[in-house]
């Protein structure tokens, strides 16, 4: 399905695209609030600066994504595949990241304030200067993530693993780790 044919749908009313495929599809700055995906394969699509608030995309394939100032408040992204995708200066305020797949993400100045990462893979993670106050990261693994200046203030990292982590200049103040 390319970007256009979900753009008019959407148009419509239509919000359910589950399991969909939209690899590399071009949907650079769309309004797609409260959006289904779950399921959907969106490798390599372009979502820059779109709107995902309250959007489903468990389980998703968002592979190499550029989601590059997309605002995702309160999106469901439960066991998506993120791995290498572009998330800099991205809205994540109170999203479910649990069970994610994060690796080697750029989330430069991200806004995770108060998102669940609960168990969610976040190796090699670039989440420099990133916004994570009161995040809920038990038992993720941060091992080689690169957390200089980010605000993990009143954050829950209760048996994540933070192994080989850069915490040079990271707030801590109130973080729980055990």
């Amino acid at each position: 399905m390319l970007g256009t044919d979900i753009l008019d749908q959407y148009a419509t009313g239509k919000r359910d695209f589950t399991a969909v495929d939209l690899s590399e599809a071009e949907l650079e700055g769309a309004n797609l609030a409260g959006i289904i995906l779950d399921n959907a394969t969106l490798d390599g699509a372009n979502l820059n600066g779109a709107n995902l608030v309250s959007a489903s995309l468990q389980n998703a394939d968002l592979n190499g994504a550029n989601l590059t100032n997309a605002n995702l408040t309160g999106a469901n992204l439960t066991g998506a595949i993120l791995e290498g995708a572009i998330l800099e200066g991205a809205i994540l305020d109170s999203a479910n990241l649990s069970q994610s797949e994060l690796t080697v993400a750029k989330m430069i100045e991200a806004d995770l304030t108060e998102a669940n990462l609960t168990e969610a893979n976040l190796s090699a993670a670039n989440l420099d200067k990133a916004d994570l106050t009161g995040v809920d990261g038990r038992g993720a693994d941060l091992s080689s993530a690169n957390l200089a200046s980010a605000d993990l203030n009143q954050a829950n990292l209760n048996g994540a693993n933070l192994e080989g982590a850069n915490l040079e200049g990271t707030i801590l103040d109130t973080t729980s780790v055990d």
